[in-house]
């Protein structure tokens, strides 16, 4: 399944980290890869000049790569659509 983005699909990917351990932030920066996850302090941060497209591309890559738990999610919209999403290809 292909993802489509949309501010709602946006949404809903930023309310998965909400529902983490994880700080998402969109800041300015000279990022490489147009993000930087620090591990020790948990937080994600995002390059605010992306496009919708790139910040659900970029986010998924850091969802994928940091492996939540689904079950750790109170909503059951969001271990759903994070099942979903573990299981999408994106498509550059």
């Amino acid at each position: 399944m292909a993802i489509k983005y949309t501010k709602n699909n946006l949404d809903k990917i930023e309310s998965l980290f909400a529902e983490s351990d994880y700080m998402l932030r969109y800041e300015k920066g000279n990022f490489k890869s147009g993000y930087c996850i620090l591990k020790d302090t948990k937080v994600v941060i995002i390059n605010k000049y992306y496009t919708l497209e790139g910040k659900v591309n970029t986010l998924i890559d850091i969802l994928k790569e940091l492996n939540f738990n689904p079950k750790e999610f109170k909503n059951k919209k969001n271990q759903d659509f994070y099942i979903e999403l573990q299981q999408t290809e994106l498509k550059l």
